[in-house]
């Protein structure tokens, strides 16, 4: 078999099993695969570097199947090069417990660099990808040590290129000259509701070119020209590459190629044969691969190996000549903080307050960041709000990668997703600022990383109706309630600068997923020990003061600035003979995760009556009161005001807590 012919096999190939694995699921997507197919051949095995002995090489291309409803054409592309995804597992697509779902699910012992599926999220995690190698290379290569030098590829789709988030990482790429990015675009003109001029005519590569692209327009289906566009923009530097491919859904499909019927859908028993007679296919038999093809595959996929042992020996020899810089790395690409970094995180006494606790975080980054130099982070346009700059250590830019604060600018769904990719990467630990009202707009990003667990960190401040005169709009309410409904996201809600530190130090020191921190605008004392506070956020919640009466006729449950209010009202109950314990609960996944015993020593069953107080939405509340509980909270939106006239408008003073609690049942 010549290798023209031969090529032509491993695309077919390619295409044959993504018919026959959406067929035999009676689900998913065949036409994009087939549409694909060509281009994806060409990459995997002519161009991008990856190990499937070893997928977590740090050194590897990463390649990111953005449209991820095309996930057929990866679990083939895997399967045939070598990773552990064997035939029977394809003949599982969709199926409960398989290593092939729907949409790729990330798990790099597969070689799935990342979960995509929401259209566009898979293209900003390639240019946070493309920030972190950037990063690292600035700080790691050497002359004649080029380390960390590698290409980040894409396959994304007119979903990926119509949904916001594109645009938004699309400019800050473009701006930044992340020439470590390769996408190609499926330019096939069909989405579900049929042609894509119905909804989307922009001209996408003068839209590219306008950020700042490297654009080539190929025909998709041409084995050369796509090789030789890869070569072409491997060459050109100084900006990120588009590629767009010229293709046809459902490509060889005699009935159904060029058509919506494919986008979605089986092609059906009789398409099928047809459509396996007009490629010229040797087999009508399911999940045929030929040995030639099979073998073809193996052999590129198994170059990686050699790659791999010739970026070893370059390693061997930098930890020779850079031995500091070596261990530095390998620590990196390890997950582990550096040792002591703890020591480093301040204490705060009553002196230093009162202090928001947006402020107080500030304060701890900048404590952290010249012990733990790996992390880094910046803002959507909100650094001197939210107080995430690092001071001193430069603003990454297109000439400055080694920089360690990052402006998104105002694209809070682009950082999102962008802070996704960053995580992926390894070797950095990544935290990305805005308002809390605004985490709307990072939403999706933010459940995708919960979903693949991710270590990032957001620092959303501004954190109540306590924004006071901006209103309404600006005012965070349900907010709380919404976060902490994300499964393995880490909602924190400190109360004090204290506080601040304990939350920081769940973040990173052994993070079970993204945590959030939730930070206010408006000072707050300085009322709890720093050892205290450290060991109860970790906690979820603890009892901050026990009542002063020896006997606990009621609990007061508080988050953030309302548990210095709680504090107060504990006074004025003492002083009726009410015995009242305050219980600090900066989290409610942490506590969750206590055991029982502790969860009953701070919350004892025995006390029925129980108040909770947060200036959010009160829903939620009720699975830590009870139902003959009371919760003092928000039922509704803000208003424009000084936050001292909302916080009495809406009933969060001392005085009008402790008329709620008096008026509650049996307390009168």
């Amino acid at each position: 078999m010549n290798n023209k012919v031969l090529d032509q096999y491993c695309v077919n190939t390619l295409r044959t099993l993504a018919i026959d694995g959406v067929e035999q699921a009676n689900s998913g997507h065949p036409g994009m695969p087939m549409g694909m197919a060509d281009v994806a051949y060409v990459l995997w095995c002519r161009h991008l570097r990856h190990n499937p002995n070893n997928p977590k090489w740090p050194n590897r291309d990463r390649f990111i199947l953005s449209a991820g409803h095309g996930s057929m054409l990866l679990y083939g592309l895997l399967y045939l090069t070598g990773y552990p995804i064997s035939l029977d597992d394809l003949k599982q697509f969709r199926q409960w417990g398989s290593k092939t779902p729907g949409h790729p699910e990330y798990d790099l012992e597969l070689g799935i660099e990342t979960t995509t599926g929401p259209l566009g999220q898979g293209f900003s995690n390639g240019v946070g990808m493309a920030i972190a190698q950037k990063h690292l290379a600035s700080r790691f290569n050497k002359p004649g040590y080029p380390l960390v030098n590698h290409t980040i590829y894409a396959i994304v789709s007119d979903g990926d290129l119509m949904e916001g988030i594109s645009h938004e990482v699309a400019s800050l790429a473009g701006h930044l000259g992340l020439d470590n990015l390769i996408y190609f675009y499926d330019d096939n003109e069909i989405s579900i509701e049929g042609s894509t001029d119905i909804a989307f005519t922009e001209d996408v590569p003068a839209r590219f070119r306008a950020y700042g692209w490297h654009v080539q327009e190929i025909d998709g289906h041409d084995i050369e020209a796509i090789d030789a566009a890869i070569h072409t923009a491997k060459l050109e530097k100084g900006m990120p590459h588009l590629i767009v491919c010229h293709t046809h859904i459902a490509y060889g499909s005699p009935n159904k190629q060029d058509s919506e019927e494919s986008h979605g859908s089986p092609l059906g028993e009789e398409e099928v044969g047809l459509t396996k007679v007009a490629l010229g296919w040797p087999s009508q038999e399911p999940f045929f691969v030929p040995d030639d093809v099979l073998e073809h595959s193996r052999q590129a996929g198994s170059k990686g190996q050699c790659e791999e042992q010739a970026w070893q020996e370059l390693l061997s020899r930098y930890e020779h000549d850079y031995p500091s810089e070596a261990e530095e790395l390998k620590r990196l690409f390890a997950r582990e903080l550096p040792s002591g970094w703890q020591s480093a995180l301040p204490a705060f006494n009553e002196v230093d307050g009162p202090v928001a606790t947006r402020a107080a975080s500030g304060k701890v980054l900048n404590a952290l960041a010249p012990v733990i130099p790996e992390l880094i982070g910046g803002s959507a346009d909100l650094a001197p709000s939210n107080k995430t700059y690092l001071t001193g250590l430069g603003d990454f830019q297109k000439d400055r990668y080694g920089a360690r604060n990052l402006h998104f600018g105002v694209r809070e769904l682009g950082m999102g997703g962008i802070l996704n990719g960053m995580a992926l990467y390894d070797g950095l630990r990544v935290y990305g600022g805005t308002f809390l009202v605004f985490s709307d707009y990072m939403r999706p990003a933010v459940r995708l990383a919960a979903l693949m667990k991710l270590p990032v960190i957001y620092v959303w401040t501004h954190d109540s109706i306590y924004v006071g005169e901006d209103g309404p709009t600006h005012e965070p309410v349900e907010h709380l309630l919404a976060l902490r409904s994300i499964p393995n996201l880490t909602v924190i809600r400190p109360a004090d600068a204290n506080e601040v530190v304990g939350a920081w130090r769940v973040a990173l020191a052994e993070p079970k997923g993204p945590v959030a921190l939730c930070l206010t605008r408006q000072k707050l004392p300085v009322f709890i020990a720093p050892e205290v506070a450290q060991e109860g956020v970790a906690r979820g919640a603890y009892i901050l003061r026990e009542s002063p009466t020896g006997q606990v006729d009621i609990i007061l449950i508080a988050s953030g600035s309302e548990v210095a209010d709680a504090v107060v009202v504990q006074d004025f109950l003492a002083e009726r003979e009410i015995g009242a314990r305050v219980v600090s609960m900066p989290s409610w996944s942490l506590f969750d995760a206590q055991p029982d015993a502790y969860k009953r020593a701070v919350l004892p069953p025995e006390v029925k009556k129980r108040v909770a107080i947060e200036a959010g939405l009160s829903l939620g509340w009720e699975r830590y009161v009870g139902l003959a509980g009371l919760v003092i909270g928000m039922e509704g939106f803000g208003a424009s005001a000084p936050y001292k006239v909302l916080r009495e408008k809406f009933g969060f003073t001392p005085e009008q807590i402790l008329e709620k609690v008096l008026a509650y049942e049996g307390l009168r």
